[in-house]
């Protein structure tokens, strides 16, 4: 019995070798190609001719067939037509995937009432780029009317780590002239200036008469970080909050236009954000020891923020809040609030654009936590 099933097993085989055999091959399909007339669309034609493989049970066409027997033998006016609808359905079909991504991209999360980040998608970003652009021509604009005029502009980065603060900056300050723009970004202090007032080495790196001067962090290390840390006493940090709002009086009586930007981002995405830094080799450096502790300290952090913020809001030197959760958009936006804050010679509103009020706030927006 079992010598007869492994005869039957047998014939089985032999049977559908035969049947194999007997398939035209994907050559014999394709040979007339050449043949192909398609007075009305090669792209229809070449489908003709996969259906009437697939109709004799050809499923799989190898990719040397394609190129020897189909695009080869082709006549040269069919081959040019088919390429040029092939072209055509590429070009339309990513015209088609902008359109739907542009028509998305502003679409908003279901707790935005709630106070989470509003957008559900990243802003496009060839739009993000055009605008870019057009922004950084503004800001030399901005540079030429300062330097001519003599104006003195400071403007601070603050915001929780990750944020997009070094970013922000360096788009903002990408083609600018370096002799009329500086950055600063202070290590932590020396013995001898843990000594002077807490102001002084600050004061040093303030706008002179035709400048403009970008703080990547600023004074208000004493308000958030260094609390936090145990950088510094209670102490020094109630004195810090009650000086800095008449030090900033002065700064702008003083003629110095005085931008305070603050990226907030959410806690979600600032994991995020350190995990990237973790594991890409080209970000490593901004990983600190601080960016690690302060993970286990969002809470902490929070609190210290809405201290600064009631204590350090004021008419002459006020907070702007931009979260940056998708940075497309955080930088595009600081730099309107900055371009839209000063009048400059040649400013173009067009190419300014309108501020995003999603996402740029102002601290009573923020202290209710964003909710609307």
């Amino acid at each position: 019995m079992a010598k007869q099933r492994q005869e039957e097993k047998l014939e089985e085989k032999q049977q559908e070798s035969r049947d194999e055999g007997a398939k035209p091959a994907a050559e014999d399909v394709f040979k007339d190609v050449a043949l192909v007339d398609p007075k009305g669309s090669a792209f229809a034609a070449l489908k003709q001719l996969f259906k009437r493989a697939r109709s004799l049970g050809i499923e799989r066409i190898d990719s040397a067939i394609l190129t020897g027997q189909l695009i080869e033998r082709m006549r040269d006016e069919t081959r040019e037509k088919l390429l040029s609808e092939l072209l055509e359905r590429q070009v339309v079909k990513a015209r088609v995937a902008k359109r739907r991504s542009l028509e998305h991209m502003d679409d908003l999360v279901e707790d935005v009432d709630k106070g989470a980040y509003p957008y559900a998608h990243e802003y496009d970003k060839k739009l993000y780029e055009d605008e870019l652009f057009g922004l950084q021509v503004e800001f030399l604009k901005l540079q030429r009317h300062v330097r001519e005029n003599g104006l003195k502009v400071a403007v601070i980065f603050e915001g929780r780590d990750a944020a997009g603060k070094g970013g922000t900056l360096s788009h903002m300050i990408e083609h600018l002239n370096p002799r009329g723009a500086r950055t600063v970004a202070l290590p932590k202090p020396t013995d001898l200036e843990k000594g002077q007032w807490y102001f002084q080495r600050y004061v040093a790196h303030l706008p002179s008469p035709g400048e403009l001067v970008f703080f990547d962090r600023s004074w208000y290390n004493r308000a958030v970080v260094e609390p936090v840390m145990g950088f510094c006493t209670p102490e020094q940090t109630r004195q810090f909050l009650e000086e800095v709002p008449f030090f900033e009086l002065c700064l702008v009586r003083s003629g110095i236009y005085l931008v305070k930007l603050w990226l907030d981002v959410g806690r979600k995405e600032q994991k995020r954000r350190f995990k990237l830094r973790r594991v890409d080799p080209v970000r490593q450096w901004k990983l600190s020891p601080v960016d690690i502790a302060s993970l286990d300290k969002w809470d902490d952090y929070s609190k210290a923020i809405e201290n600064m913020f009631k204590k350090t809001e004021s008419p002459a030197a006020p907070w702007t809040v931009i979260r940056s959760d998708d940075k497309r958009r955080a930088r595009l936006n600081a730099m309107r609030v900055v371009l839209s804050g000063i009048d400059y010679e040649g400013k173009d509103l067009s190419k300014i654009g309108t501020i995003d009020s999603r996402i740029v706030k102002s601290v009573n927006e923020y202290l209710h936590g964003y909710q609307i």
